[in-house]
């Protein structure tokens, strides 16, 4: 009982962060002040961060190295530049599939 708590816990954890990375890239798609971006770039790099340390738990390595993979995209300190255009579809494809992904996890669980 206490390990089907403390594994609801996390995968709840993981949909959180989820769901707020998947807003925050669709707010960027807004004319935000550049301070936005520069936050959402830094909740990106520690929310993905987040989801590849728990991926690797769970020993599901594809997953890590996505999500790894996502954190350095995102990551504020040595930027990509792509131009805005490219970001926006960038955050649109990364966005829909994170909300795709707490699907995706629903209905293996089930």
């Amino acid at each position: 009982m206490v390990y089907t708590k403390n594994l609801q816990m996390k995968l709840s954890l993981q949909a959180i962060i989820k769901i707020v990375l998947a807003i925050l890239f669709f707010l960027c798609l807004l004319d935000m002040p550049y301070g936005f971006y520069q936050f959402v770039r830094f909740v990106a790099l520690v929310g993905f961060g987040i989801l590849a340390y728990k991926a690797n738990e769970e020993n599901k390595n594809t997953e890590m190295i996505i999500y790894g993979g996502l954190a350095l995209l995102f990551q504020p300190f040595f930027k990509i530049a792509l131009g805005r255009e490219i970001w926006n579809i960038v955050d649109v494809i990364v966005g829909i599939g994170l909300i795709g992904s707490l699907f995706m996890n629903r209905k293996s669980q089930h």
